[in-house]
């Protein structure tokens, strides 16, 4: 019989606790950071700083090295598969306005409640990360500047709020373009598929990647670390409850018949499998069963559900926002006010293209983070504890989904 593999979740998680185990033994003065080499002046510390770290930063350069273009074609190809949109006109902008602002809801629960907690974090020692403030730009400025004045300065320089106005212009254009654009849209498909096998192979590098990055940071800092890993898992989940139970549960009471308590039964089995599988794609099934026995007509559930597998992550958002408020936290930096505001806009845009990535979550982070001028290593703070904030996000990006369709559904049904 074929042996069975285990899954990539479960080796990271390990990976998680290794490096955790790791760094705690080789804490500088800890119990081997004297005796692991008698008679040489190599101490495990010094190991972990000077021959370990390095192969964790060669993960963060493989990382950051896929972004620019993942994000580029993902959202591409998320609009391009709008194409049939003016058939679906009224349902479509519904759906779209719908995911937005429920995002931007998302966006500013999460950034709230993190900013609530944020003296919480402990302030790292972060031996050789420089960081300089730029200088703060008013939110005008911010808009102004996510416009490129050409199109290969922001891929050359991961300017990620213009290269996310690039994949917006190119993909209406493509949709405007029609038949004269299929061979430009079959390029960006393929392309797209490649750099996604590109970033399957970089997260299978994950488990290996998180003890070489983790392991270093604990030994750094000791174990006061472990107690804000705690909190901001904590914080995120928080996030996601109060969106479910605020945003969710008042646009359902307002535009459907369905009651809070209803909607939330009726999607029971569909978050269970959400929680479980940490996969929106892999409970649409379920979703769609769910969501069309409250009520809501299939046709439009049909419609709305694998769109918001593309464009719905009101957990992812709220994730970005916990995390990159933590991350700058750890740093010592306080974020500004444009810069929080840059946080959402950008995680707001970015949501079109996370869904179907492999690892988005933390793509889509290193491209927050990378808007704001943050340390993008700080990523390995939270990486190794992924799949808990992705299973608690997939359950958010899921209700979301089916909030909407009963939504739509019912203002379409109230039209005739």
């Amino acid at each position: 019989m074929e042996k069975k593999k285990m899954p990539l979740s479960i080796k990271i998680f390990i990976g998680l606790i290794i490096g955790v185990i790791l760094g705690l033994l080789c804490v500088a003065d800890g119990p081997l950071d004297n005796t692991f080499f008698l008679n040489t002046d190599i101490t495990s510390f010094k190991l972990l700083q000077e021959y370990i770290k390095p192969i964790g930063d060669i993960f963060l350069n493989l990382l950051k090295f896929v972004v620019v273009p993942i994000v580029l074609l993902s959202i591409i190809c998320g609009i391009m598969s709008l194409s049939d949109i003016k058939k679906v006109w009224s349902i479509g902008i519904k759906t779209i306005l719908f995911y937005l602002f429920t995002t931007f809801i998302a966006l500013i629960i999460g950034t709230i409640i993190a900013m609530l907690f944020k003296s919480k974090f402990v302030i790292l020692d972060v031996t050789g990360a420089e960081y300089t403030a730029k200088e703060t730009k008013n939110f005008i400025q911010v808009v102004a500047d996510m416009f490129p004045t050409n199109i290969v300065a922001p891929l050359l320089n991961a300017s990620m709020l213009q290269v996310i106005v690039i994949a917006l212009f190119i993909g209406f254009a493509i949709i405007i373009a029609g038949d004269k654009a299929k061979a430009f849209a079959n390029v960006i498909e393929s392309a797209n598929a490649v750099f996604i096998e590109i970033m399957d192979m970089i997260i299978h590098f994950s488990p290996v990647g998180i003890v070489c990055l983790i392991a270093p940071v604990i030994a750094e800092n000791g174990p006061k670390i472990l107690g804000s890993l705690a909190l901001v898992i904590g914080i995120a989940y928080l996030g996601y409850i109060i969106h479910m139970l605020v945003t969710y549960s008042t646009l359902v009471t307002v535009f459907t018949d369905v009651s809070p308590v209803k909607f939330f039964k009726g999607i029971a089995p569909a978050m269970v499998m959400a929680f479980s599988s940490a996969s929106s794609v892999g409970t649409l099934p379920i979703n769609i069963d769910c969501t069309v026995k409250m009520g809501a007509k299939k046709d439009i559930v049909s419609f709305v559900l694998p769109l918001g597998a593309t464009i719905n992550m009101d957990g992812t958002a709220i994730y970005q926002a916990v995390c990159t408020i933590f991350i700058a936290s750890c740093y010592g930096i306080n974020l500004t006010l444009p810069q929080i505001i840059t946080v959402i806009v950008t995680a707001t845009i970015a949501s079109i293209g996370t869904a179907g990535v492999p690892g988005a979550g933390v793509v889509m982070l290193a491209m927050v983070l990378q808007a704001v001028g943050l340390p993008v290593d700080g990523i390995a703070l939270v990486l190794g504890v992924d799949r808990i904030f992705d299973m608690g996000r997939t359950v958010v990006n899921i209700t979301g989904d089916s909030a909407c369709a009963l939504c739509v559904s019912s203002i379409e049904t109230k039209k005739k």
